[in-house]
């Protein structure tokens, strides 16, 4: 049934609940099995190249570490993660390069916070449900 899987890391509890799952369902399907990491917040206007530069390396350490761990599960469960890291907005950034790769299943976790209610769907998984091309599984 699906062939080629993204799912979405940024290392939240979210992002480690949509792996395992992930991983399961490249499991159960003999897929292949891909992550993707938006580096978002890069200063757009910085008064030196130190500072982009800076806040770079920073960024790439530390989707280096939970990339990383994430290697490591799926690892253990004889699964051959692909993990890919990009720069820009995290919705436009996941759908271009859901769309290019043709991908046949997104995972993402669920996230969002509220005073009033326990769980809100965060507005990046629904708007990635929304715009992605292919089936879409948002995991709580």
């Amino acid at each position: 049934m699906f062939k080629k899987i993204l799912v979405g890391n940024d290392g939240s509890e979210g992002a480690k609940k949509a792996l395992r799952v992930a991983i399961e369902m490249a499991k159960r399907y003999g897929a292949e099995l891909h992550s993707i990491s938006v580096e978002e917040d890069l200063p757009h206007y910085a008064a030196t190249v130190g500072e982009v530069l800076e806040a770079k390396a920073e960024k790439n350490g530390y989707f280096a570490k939970i990339n990383g761990e994430a290697k490591e599960i799926s690892a253990r469960e004889r699964v051959v993660l692909h993990t890919n890291v990009l720069a820009g907005h995290e919705v436009e950034t996941i759908v271009d390069h859901d769309r290019d790769h043709h991908f046949d299943l997104a995972v993402v976790g669920f996230m969002g916070h509220s005073k009033i209610y326990d769980r809100v769907w965060g507005s990046t998984s629904q708007n990635i449900a929304r715009l992605v091309p292919c089936t879409v599984m948002v995991v709580k």
